[in-house]
């Protein structure tokens, strides 16, 4: 079905090749401080929406995320349209 796609990407060093299969994990980090929730927690968050959340480095250098949500119609069936 029709679908909403965000994409972030940055031109930072990346992901660590070492860490790409595990950084939706908890307490994976990057970061000396910190407790390594952050992408755990958007992955739980995405996916009780029906989604998904994918990471991979960039092609000129950085990360980027796709976060994919399922699209619903925002007025329930038979609902009048709000008016603004």
């Amino acid at each position: 079905g029709p679908e909403l796609v965000l994409a972030v990407a940055d031109a930072g060093p990346g992901l660590p090749p070492d860490l790409r299969d595990r950084i939706f994990q908890p307490f994976v980090s990057t970061k000396e401080s910190g407790m390594g929730l952050g992408l755990s927690i958007c992955r739980r968050i995405v996916e009780s929406h029906g989604g998904t959340i994918v990471a991979g480095p960039r092609a000129g250098g950085g990360a980027g995320f796709a976060v994919r949500l399922p699209a619903a119609d925002p007025t329930p069936e038979g609902a009048p349209c709000p008016r603004s």
